[in-house]
């Protein structure tokens, strides 16, 4: 993936395009704010249109094909000008990033090999196109932070990071695309589970995690797989117990792992743990989310209670 932010210039039409980000790192939900620049040759040159896109390299949801780059998401920021002969035009933008744009950093380490580029797409008379790329760094919001990081104390060791095209049936989801994140599963859960994957799906109010067993083991003939789903909200985040309440998702996801067993071998129960000391909470009416630009903090909450439950 070229992330120069620069473009050459294009087919002869004289146009050079740079990006250039105010900040490069945000989260999910917040705008990225920018510019573009195009500066003509000795020529007039007319636009007829410039795009971002957010682009990163997607498995296929066939397993035996290569991965490749995808967009998942484009917003149009300027119709037909004219960028005049020997003069520069910039274009400010501020692009939406969609909640369910995929993490690449956890405490301020990149998530793996998992990047996530702005590719900026501007189309010329006559038919041609030439565009520029610039990295993109999304941090997580602060839900998806507390459960990444309850996942680490308990044990949990992240081995892989990723995006797959497709959908998931049975969730609310607007991106073609979805990311997962492969755990090695702690200590204290071992046994009745191997393997874990941790997807998250947001929105303005909360945030729905899908925890999937054993996915890779079944596709062996090793074992079974089984998805548990929860939901918890924004508001309210910074004041739950969040190492309590994964715990407990944890442990309503082997009960289910090992129903679907139906082996004696699959059955253990987790029955103690340093971590917790309660049960997690039960859910209350979701808050109204988060808001701000990429520029502000990178961590923040609101007012109002949290919960998460499993469905």
């Amino acid at each position: 993936m070229r992330l120069t932010g620069v473009a050459r210039e294009s087919g002869g039409t004289g146009l050079a395009v740079s990006t250039i980000l105010t900040n490069p790192s945000t989260r999910p939900g917040l705008r990225l704010p920018g510019r573009v620049l195009l500066t003509a040759g000795r020529d007039d040159v007319p636009v007829r249109r410039i795009r971002l896109g957010l682009v990163a390299t997607a498995e296929p949801e066939d397993p035996d094909s290569p991965r490749r780059l995808v967009q998942y998401h484009q917003v149009p920021i300027a119709g037909r000008f004219v960028v005049p002969a020997g003069r520069r035009r910039a274009v400010d933008f501020a692009v939406p990033l969609p909640w369910e744009s995929p993490v690449t950093v956890f405490g301020e380490v990149p998530l793996l090999a998992l990047r996530t580029g702005l590719r900026t797409e501007v189309s010329v008379d006559p038919e041609r196109d030439q565009g520029a790329m610039v990295p993109v760094l999304v941090h997580p919001l602060p839900t998806q932070q507390h459960v990444l990081a309850a996942l680490e104390t308990l044990g949990f060791v992240l081995r892989q990071a990723g995006l797959v095209q497709g959908r998931l049936p049975g969730v609310q989801q607007t991106l073609p695309v979805h990311q997962r994140l492969g755990y090695w599963v702690a200590p204290l859960y071992a046994g009745p589970m191997t393997e874990l994957e941790v997807i998250f799906l947001a929105n303005s109010a909360g945030l729905e995690v899908l925890l999937w067993v054993d996915r890779r083991l079944s596709l062996t003939g090793i074992s079974h797989q089984s998805i548990s789903r929860f939901r918890t909200w924004h508001s309210g985040s910074e004041r739950r117990e969040w190492v309590a309440t994964v715990d407990g998702w944890l442990r309503e996801t082997i009960s289910r792992h090992a129903a679907a067993a139906g082996h004696s071998d699959w059955s253990a129960p987790v029955t103690e743990s340093a971590h917790v000391s309660r049960p997690p909470d039960r859910p209350v009416a979701p808050g109204y989310g988060l808001g701000g630009t990429a520029g502000g903090p990178g961590i923040g909450g609101g007012s109002g209670g949290g919960g998460g439950d499993g469905s």
